[in-house]
């Protein structure tokens, strides 16, 4: 692929500003629609809200934040093998913003999960693919790769941290659809920013896909779209015949696809004839990174859930304060820290610590960032209101191990791939969040204020032990990347 060497846009190709904001304005309309989604949820009708328990709150976003990044592996095939990378992007933006005009429309829950569908299709489709262009703005030893990243990622904060404060006040003056119309606008820009910079700066191999579909192979695709159909008309028909054909049924059955597609994907990888034996070493040596990736995901995706909520019922708010605010904590802490690690990584060169060392670290940061959730509830019971340190706390961890995670991850992701997968590789990435936010979207239903310490506790207890176990097999791991620091 083509590859863009103009240092234009702080020391890095010139490609990756045009990434940036676009990425930037459509994180700004993921998370600011999602700062006020569960909110939206359990609010009762008489305020605008949906009236459903909480429970069922914690579950729908949950799964919903599953989704969106389980369907990436659909626009990571439509990049490869059919649109290429630009048209993927484009397409995805678009449905991304009708999906939050739907939701700004006062329809209640038909509008919910309308939109909930058109913004999942639309992010599996950008996402994924903005990122591996991003990759494809490097070759795979270049120094800045890494720094490269970081800087991309603060893009991605800057939007999630302005998102909440403007969305969430936008509910909170006005009502809950005004604010998802202001996430909408969001996408919007968005979407003229990628439109007209992206020409002039990106490699028009971008507009091609990577491995094209062959005219032998469309009969097969035929074939197996038909039974994955038939295979989901037949369990929607038999959920009926049981009389199980519920809202939680259906989550559950969503988040047991949502664990069982990394496992096939994975198996699909290692025995494709397209896979090089040295590819299929790093795949390897890729599959324990991405269980640590699932589980950082699993206590950081809670932060629109779990903590949302901790927010909302358990902070001695001010008068002035909303609680979806809160969610600026974890980009205004990213965008804090990532000046930091973008110059450590480029200071310590070839003797920086090694991915999976990075991964390792992680972990333990944000195991520890749960363990404090449990203390307020231990040291002082469950009945009072607690202070906003805690969650302050707590999120100035885990977003450390965002750091040592997130952007060396995706960097890991796209040299660790092989070449007829790049952008499903990719895809893969986005599927650690979507398995993490699959298993949420079980446990986070046993989450009450009786249970909130043991859940605080356990969770963040496993997670520190998985990142002791990684530490342990760095060498291992590193010695399967073939070549690949």
């Amino acid at each position: 692929m083509e590859m863009k060497q103009q240092t234009t846009f702080l020391g890095q190709p010139r490609g990756l500003g045009t990434l940036f904001f676009t990425e930037l304005w459509e994180r700004f309309s993921y998370y600011g629609m999602r700062a006020i989604l569960l909110y939206y949820i359990i609010a009762k009708v008489s305020a605008g809200g949906l009236g459903m328990n909480h429970s069922m709150g914690l579950a729908i976003v949950s799964i919903y934040s599953s989704m969106v990044y389980l369907s990436s592996i659909f626009g990571g095939f439509l990049s490869d093998r059919i649109l290429g990378a630009w048209r993927t992007v484009f397409i995805g933006g678009v449905l991304i913003m009708f999906g939050h005009i739907t939701l700004a429309l006062p329809f209640g829950r038909p509008a919910l999960f309308v939109s909930i569908a058109l913004i999942v299709m639309g992010t599996g489709m950008l996402k994924p693919n903005v990122s591996e262009m991003v990759g494809s703005l490097y070759s795979l030893n270049d120094t800045r790769r890494d720094a490269g990243f970081s800087i991309f990622v603060f893009g991605i904060n800057f939007g999630a941290f302005i998102a909440p404060l403007l969305v969430g006040q936008a509910a909170k003056m006005f009502n809950y659809h005004i604010g998802f119309l202001l996430a909408a606008i969001g996408m919007f820009i968005g979407l003229i920013v990628f439109h007209t910079a992206s020409r002039k700066s990106l490699s028009k191999a971008t507009y091609y896909p990577t491995d094209p579909i062959q005219p032998e192979d469309i009969r097969p695709l035929i074939f197996k779209s038909i039974y994955g159909l038939t295979a989901i008309i037949l369990i929607i028909i038999l959920m009926y015949l049981y009389d199980a054909l519920d809202l939680k049924a259906i989550i559950l059955l969503l988040s047991i696809l949502a664990v069982m597609v990394p496992i096939v994907y994975f198996v699909t990888m290692l025995t494709s004839r397209k896979t090089t034996h040295e590819e299929r070493s790093r795949v390897r040596a890729y599959i324990p990174l991405f269980l640590a990736a699932m589980l950082f995901w699993s206590i950081e995706e809670q932060g629109a859930a779990i903590l949302a909520l901790f927010a909302h019922d358990q902070v001695r708010l001010p008068i002035w304060l909303n609680a979806a605010w809160f969610q600026s904590l974890n980009p205004m802490f990213i965008m804090l820290y990532t000046p930091i690690f973008a110059i450590l990584w480029v200071k310590l060169g070839q003797r920086q610590p090694k991915t999976p060392t990075k991964f390792g670290i992680g972990l333990l940061f944000a195991g520890i960032s749960f363990l404090v959730m449990a203390l307020p509830g231990f040291l002082f019971g469950i009945n009072g209101l607690f202070s906003p340190w805690w969650l302050i706390l707590s999120w100035a961890l885990v977003e450390i191990a965002e750091l040592l995670i997130s952007p060396v991850g995706l960097s890991a992701t796209t040299k660790l791939a092989p070449r007829a997968f790049r952008s499903q590789m990719m895809s893969m990435w986005f599927l650690s969040d979507a398995t993490a936010s699959a298993i949420n979207a079980q446990i986070v239903q046993f989450y009450t204020i009786n249970t909130e310490v043991r859940y605080f506790t356990v969770v963040g207890s496993i997670t520190l032990l998985a990142g002791l176990l990684l530490l342990t097999q760095v060498k291992k791991i590193s010695n399967a990347m073939v070549g690949i620091d």
